[in-house]
């Protein structure tokens, strides 16, 4: 949930199935760990409010430890028994199994790729300086450690492609390590820089480059321990960390997200900083004047802001300040008021993004949540339509100014990642290269249908389905949304997901309020006091589902992760009687204490703080999953998922509610928590863990449906 918020995601016929005998789904012989309760109690604004599992926030303390993996004993045991369990996880192995590349980029004499050759943990970056050369391996993250634990999570070149400074993530923490290599020779030119988070790296020529980061905790878990004021540091190459200036932020600019960057023509450096996840402040210096200090362009947080590239003295900058669809404008460092800002490429009926290559404008709109693209000059000029292969989404459209080709893959739930390559000065798209998938897309079909939620708002929802399939009213159904941080979600293929599809299953993907798909207003409506509105259009998309005669709430599955695994959990505790299996992935469910872990605190804007007001603490109570769970009820199949070194949603969220539900769930549903261990938020995750997880997943939705699916027939 950090700025850039990186996201998340993942989805079967009875018919198919029906003549088959259910598996046996009685629990009963299921014994939890005991969780001990504690007498602890919170007052927020005169009321009191227990915290019994308190002692579950402590993530060094050995009996925490104990009840990790009692926790993880009672739940493999449990999956590693559902009877086609390995069938899956084979079939998931034959799925993945393929050669994955990633779009080429140029950097110096040179043009990278990543590939994965099939089963491999880690994508490998390769790189080749004829395109009739073949390509060598150049770094290899499955060298990084022998179980896959440590990963590739950022590379930066210089401008001339001579030195590569690149990031790894260690048991999946948001902390990070930063190595600079020479290319040509791949040598080590310095020592490592460490304690690196929420950053970006952006060269100064070839003479350093600004980072960002906090302080270490100094007290207690480095994993859980908040993490409040971001700096901005400039490193010199060849001098020790502990010599890095401080540029911006700190206890002085009480900033908790900030982010540098300098121009490709090495003439300024912009800085965004932000309070929260939303909202910036932006600032310059020109870096060709030693005595320029920072300048201030905007002072204020309550619209967003980011650099794009800069034409001259005119910073070109991305905003939704008096634009809620967002626009391009032009701001010119000598005369930077807001009266002299100009518009380049103006608000339109359609969300806006923009990227730049050749030294052309490539303006991408979301039209109901999928991609159409545009090209522009720097004046803001329209050149052309970029013709897409379909309705999908695009990712790319980046490069260097002098580039004359440039690279973008499309996608879609049935189109597989292709890349293609760009030419700009005929704007011709040509195929370069589709990944070989076992998969036929037109065995399949992608619907978009529109529905009212609580309030009469009309939200939309993809499904997908494998063509011909007959809707029974009885399909087991995947349901995945997110709903926050101004995330899209955007059609996109998952290889996984074909396990789900090809067995006659429905994918069920709506896009919900708190989301960016129309903009910053519809953002707005999913925020703070107005939360309930994502959970009243989760609620309404599933109850679209059934009332259509999709599926029903014994064969409903519904999943999100981090801000959508609070989705879930808000949804299963308000309507358990909706859906047969919840699963909550790494999610944010002890909404009055949130704020006080790691970067918690930047997330207010979109949920509020216990300690804002009376109305803000009745609100978030009146909804917290965990607060929520209660006595003598029968909670739906449930599979809580959390990694042990998640240091963005600490795992005590997944913990607490996992003791919690399991002390009040009644019935034969399992209510179990899957534990990854040396795992994080999600990101870097090794292929094999991934196999891992999903086999239990789609098992696990099965199991507790009580269906077998084809692929055990």
């Amino acid at each position: 949930m950090s700025k850039t918020s990186f996201l998340l995601l993942s989805s079967l016929l009875l018919l198919t199935m029906s003549c088959q005998e259910k598996p046996n789904t009685n629990t009963s012989s299921i014994h939890y760990p005991i969780s001990d309760t504690t007498e602890v109690v919170d007052v927020y604004h005169g009321q009191e409010v227990a915290d019994p599992y308190r002692w579950l926030e402590d993530d060094l303390s050995p009996k925490t430890g104990d009840w990790v993996k009692a926790q993880n004993k009672i739940t493999h045991g449990f999956l590693d028994k559902i009877p086609y369990r390995d069938r899956i996880k084979k079939r998931l192995e034959e799925l993945m199994d393929y050669t994955k590349i990633s779009a080429p980029i140029k950097n110096g004499a040179y043009t990278y790729h990543y590939q994965n050759n099939g089963l491999e943990n880690h994508s490998v970056l390769y790189r080749k300086k004829e395109e009739s050369d073949s390509a060598e391996v150049f770094l290899d993250p499955n060298t990084f450690s022998k179980n896959g634990t440590i990963a590739l999570s950022g590379t930066f070149f210089t401008r001339d492609g001579a030195l590569l400074a690149y990031m790894i993530s260690e048991g999946g923490s948001d902390w990070r390590k930063v190595i600079v290599i020479d290319t040509e020779n791949k040598a080590i030119v310095e020592d490592s820089l460490k304690n690196i988070k929420f950053s970006g790296l952006s060269w100064y020529k070839n003479e350093g480059f600004y980072y960002s980061s906090y302080e270490v905790p100094k007290e207690g878990s480095v994993l859980s321990g908040k993490t409040q004021h971001h700096r901005l540091m400039y490193h010199r190459l060849g001098t020790p960390q502990s010599e890095d200036r401080l540029v911006f932020g700190g206890p002085e600019q009480p900033f908790r997200y900030i982010g540098g960057r300098v121009s490709e023509d090495n003439r300024y450096l912009v800085i965004t900083a932000s309070h929260n996840t939303s909202g910036d402040q932006l600032f310059y210096r020109d870096l060709t004047r030693p005595e320029s200090s920072i300048q201030a362009l905007v002072d204020n947080t309550e619209h967003d802001f980011s650099f794009v590239d800069n034409d001259g003295d005119q910073l070109l900058v991305y905003t939704n300040y008096n634009a809620p669809r967002y626009k391009l404008i032009a701001i010119a460092t000598e005369t930077p008021s807001v009266e002299n800002w100009k518009d380049i490429i103006p608000e339109a009926e359609n969300v806006l993004s923009v990227s730049t290559a050749g030294g052309k404008l490539f303006a991408e709109y979301m039209v109901d949540a999928h991609s159409k693209i545009k090209q522009f000059d720097y004046r803001g000029r329209f050149e052309k339509n970029i013709e897409l292969p379909g309705i999908g989404t695009i990712y790319g459209f980046r490069g260097k100014r002098e580039a004359r080709e440039v690279f973008y893959t499309f996608t879609s739930f049935t189109y597989p990642p292709t890349i293609f390559k760009y030419t700009l000065n005929d704007g011709q798209s040509t195929r370069y290269a589709r990944p070989e998938v076992d998969f036929d897309p037109e065995k399949y079909t992608t619907e978009q249908v529109f529905y009212k939620s609580k309030d009469g708002t009309r939200v939309p929802m993809f499904i997908v389905y494998k063509k011909g399939l007959e809707i029974t009213g009885k399909n087991p159904t995947y349901l995945y949304a997110y709903g926050g941080f101004n995330v899209s979600l955007q059609p996109s293929f998952s290889t996984e997901r074909i396990l789900w599809l090809e067995n006659g299953g429905i994918y069920a993907q709506p896009n919900l309020r708190g989301g960016g798909e129309y903009g910053s207003k519809w953002h707005e409506a999913g925020t703070q006091l107005k939360k309930q509105n994502v959970f009243d259009d989760f609620i309404a998309a599933a109850e679209y589902l059934i009332d259509h005669n999709y599926t029903s709430s014994e064969y409903l599955a519904i999943r999100g992760g981090s801000n959508g695994g609070l989705l879930v959990g808000a949804t299963m505790t308000q309507r358990p009687d909706l859906m047969k299996v919840a699963l909550p992935a790494v999610g944010v469910l002890d909404m009055l204490r949130y704020h006080k872990f790691t970067s918690g605190a930047g997330w207010a804007h979109d949920y509020g703080t216990a300690e804002d007001s009376k109305e803000m603490f009745d609100y978030l109570l009146g909804y917290s999953p965990l607060h929520n769970l209660k006595p003598n009820t029968a909670y739906p199949a449930t599979l809580i998922t959390t990694g042990d070194h998640d240091d963005r949603v600490v795992p005590a969220h997944s913990f607490k509610f996992a003791a919690q539900l399991q002390a009040y769930h009644q019935g034969e549903n399992p209510v179990l928590i899957r534990i990854e261990t040396d795992a994080g938020h999600g990101a870097g995750v090794s292929l094999a863990k991934q196999l891992e997880a999903s086999a239990d997943m789609y098992s696990f939705i099965w199991y507790a449906m009580g269906v077998t699916p084809e692929i055990a027939q």
